[in-house]
């Protein structure tokens, strides 16, 4: 069975960025993807950041999860959509929920992104403070799909190791990080921590990533790509709007396992 990655330069527009978004998950399931996954923001690079007060979307309502839900059906695929701004707990604050929808169009998995981007760039006057507009998710998020059980994560999470344990001891074949990561800190890291990921937990990784220079002056590294156990590139692709489609061979990843049992060589010091 095949997973495709879907790479955008998400706008300001959610409209334009729904129908990009659409455009290749159509191509990727005309070449066989039965997954896919779409980057963080896809719907909306927003000008400013409290922008996503106003695009906003209650769980189970709105323009983007009929979006969502209508495009899995109808191109009987399951999707995990990056992320959009859901209404949460505290005023003024949004999640960045990482939604998970199966081929029937039910939404079936709803992953909120814990760790927030709030850095100095090194080097750089780039500086971010998403926890200003987002409010942090505290659950560990894992749902079965026809490729495997699957585990959610988003962009920043990626530096956090011990997030991808706890997934793995849910039993995950299958990591997915929908991502906006900047072009500075993806030349920098990008691939060697998603690769490091894949190694260490002995699971494919699907990475999606915004790629290219926004409405809103953000300039993102893209380079999605999926990655296997064995941490080998499968497919990527570089720039720009794009998607890349590989095999996901759980036997393949199982005889990895036996192998070189690493996984089951670990010791609590």
């Amino acid at each position: 069975m095949k997973a495709a990655v879907i790479q955008l330069v998400s706008g300001i527009d959610v409209d334009g960025n729904l129908q990009a978004s659409r455009r290749l998950i159509k191509q990727a399931a005309s070449q066989g993807a039965e997954l896919v996954v779409l980057p963080e923001n896809f719907a909306s690079m927003e000008k400013v950041d409290n922008d996503k007060l106003d695009i906003m979307e209650s769980l189970g309502k709105g323009k983007i999860q009929s979006f969502l839900s209508d495009i899995s059906r109808e191109f009987s695929i399951w999707i995990v959509a990056g992320t959009i701004p859901t209404k949460s707990r505290v005023d003024e604050k949004v999640y960045a929920s990482s939604l998970l929808y199966d081929s029937l169009g039910n939404c079936v998995a709803v992953y909120n992104k814990i760790y927030l981007f709030d850095v100095q760039i090194p080097g750089t006057t780039e500086k971010y403070l998403e926890s200003e507009f987002t409010l942090a998710g505290t659950e560990i998020i894992t749902h079965d799909t026809p490729l495997g059980k699957i585990g959610l994560s988003v962009c920043y999470d990626i530096r956090f190791p011990e997030l991808y344990r706890k997934l793995l001891e849910s039993g995950v074949a299958l990591i997915a990080v929908p991502s906006a990561f900047t072009k500075r800190t993806g030349n920098a890291h990008w691939k060697l921590l998603l690769r490091a990921r894949a190694v260490e937990n002995s699971c494919f990784v699907l990475a999606a990533n915004q790629g290219g220079l926004h409405e809103n002056g953000r300039e993102t590294f893209g380079h999605s790509m999926i990655i296997d156990p064995w941490g080998e590139v499968l497919a990527q692709v570089k720039t720009g709007e794009g998607y890349a489609i590989a095999e996901i061979d759980l036997e393949h990843q199982k005889k990895i396992r036996e192998n070189f049992p690493a996984i089951s060589h670990r010791k609590r010091l």
